[in-house]
């Protein structure tokens, strides 16, 4: 499935918190691994600086998924995971690197809430077999959590994907996941 991915990132770029006064403009582009290294080396060395937010070694962190980006805004973007559930499975991080949805401040939930209403949206509109939407979160290694940069996955859901569906996300654990409510 191709829903338009938007190709903004052709050279290196790296996050900048603060870097207009309108914060429309976060990236910035660097030329050559010499500047982008000199940059991280400034981040390293100032914890003051406008590049703070950024983690070179976080696989979420917005230079280190450019290529799966599928939209982005001022403080979260969206792209399509390395493993998908389902076609047109995404993520939903904030840019600035902070480990789980607990640590991300109120503008980031809220624009997060934004985009992936849009990109709900959009996935209908573009597919019509599209029945439902998982949308969750892991918060801690004992909750799966892999990757220790805030995400929010936006599963679209189709009938018959699954034998049973029943029970959604309470099939984390296997054995909770179907139950019967008695009437």
């Amino acid at each position: 499935m191709t829903y338009g991915k938007l190709n903004l990132f052709s050279t290196q770029w790296i996050f900048i918190p603060n870097s207009t006064k309108n914060n429309h403009r976060r990236y910035c582009c660097f030329d050559s691994t010499a500047q982008k290294d000199a940059a991280m080396e400034i981040q390293a060395d100032n914890k003051n600086s406008d590049l703070i937010g950024f983690d070179p070694n976080c696989r979420f962190c917005p230079l280190n998924i450019k290529d799966r980006m599928v939209e982005e805004w001022d403080l979260v973007l969206a792209f399509d995971d390395r493993f998908p559930v389902s076609d047109g499975h995404l993520l939903i991080v904030p840019k600035r690197h902070t480990p789980d949805w607990f640590s991300m401040n109120e503008d980031e939930r809220r624009e997060a809430d934004n985009l992936i209403r849009v990109w709900r949206n959009r996935l209908e509109e573009l597919e019509k077999t599209i029945t439902g939407f998982n949308v969750g979160m892991n918060c801690g290694e004992s909750a799966g959590q892999t990757i220790f940069h805030a995400h929010i996955h936006l599963i679209p859901r189709r009938d018959g994907d699954t034998p049973n569906p029943t029970g959604g996300v309470r099939g984390v654990i296997p054995d909770k996941m179907c139950y019967c409510l008695d009437d």
